[in-house]
């Protein structure tokens, strides 16, 4: 997102109509084209209605006039995650077309590695825009363990949950909260759970393999998460110890002046 130092209140609330409006627009046709039923379409109205009013006040509080190129593509993975999210939601019912989940969940994955670039490419990247990509990211792999689960047991929805249990976990443990150094295998982890739970989600392989490439991911994730954890960990340990030490060298400056 660009910065501008004319903020207008109008064009932000314009950006997210548009997103939701598109979202309504995408549930109307997944709704003719497969009959979907109350539960998709109150699951993707409210997808719809959170999206928008999250999206405009985090626009409202970091003063920023549109989402920009990046942003813009990002808000489109995220109407296709809400379509996503409607169809998983109409499944409790009746099983979606498996071509239609599976094409709007791959594209939906593909475009994850877009935003970034175009982000890049256009020197538009934000912290708010990160955040952004990163909970449309969350929030899908979310929505696809629950789809699996209700083939391969509760035990998947380990992998939706992870992130949003070391969130709570930080509320609780502030170390967690540090800056993570970046990581080509943590990317590559991120990158490995979606695609593992549509495999596992798309009905294309025998049981057994979508058993293995589910437990793929979640091993993987644990490995992720838990090497994380320890540096931040240490790396509190370490900071802490830093401060210990200063306040003791203060501590005897004072004796000694005194």
């Amino acid at each position: 997102m660009a910065l501008n130092n004319t903020y207008d209140a109008r064009l932000v609330q314009q950006e997210t109509a548009v997103g939701a409006g598109v979202q309504i627009l995408l549930l109307a046709l997944l709704g003719t084209a497969i009959g979907m039923g109350p539960a998709g379409w109150l699951t993707g109205l409210a997808f719809a209605v959170a999206s928008w009013a999250v999206l405009s006040r985090a626009l409202r509080r970091s003063r920023l006039r549109s989402f920009g190129p990046a942003n813009r593509v990002t808000l489109g993975r995220a109407t296709l995650v809400g379509g996503v999210t409607a169809l998983v939601a109409d499944s409790f019912e009746s099983s979606p077309p498996v071509t239609l989940f599976v094409g709007l969940t791959a594209v939906a994955l593909i475009l994850d590695g877009v935003d970034g670039k175009v982000a890049r490419a256009t020197g538009t990247s934000t912290p708010l825009g990160a955040r952004f990509d990163m909970e449309v990211d969350a929030f899908l792999i979310l929505v696809l363990s629950v789809y699996v689960s209700m083939q391969l047991g509760p035990w998947v929805m380990l992998i939706g949950g992870m992130r949003y249990a070391f969130v709570a976990a930080a509320r609780v443990w502030p170390w967690l909260n540090a800056s993570l150094p970046p990581s080509t295998a943590r990317k590559t982890v991120a990158a490995m759970q979606g695609i593992c739970l549509l495999l596992a989600a798309s009905d294309y392989l025998p049981h057994s393999a979508s058993l293995a490439v589910t437990v793929l991911a979640l091993g993987s994730l644990i490995w992720s998460f838990g090497r994380d954890v320890l540096w931040l960990r240490r790396t509190s340990r370490v900071r802490d110890g830093e401060v210990e030490e200063m306040l003791e060298l203060e501590s005897e400056r004072a004796t000694v002046a005194s």
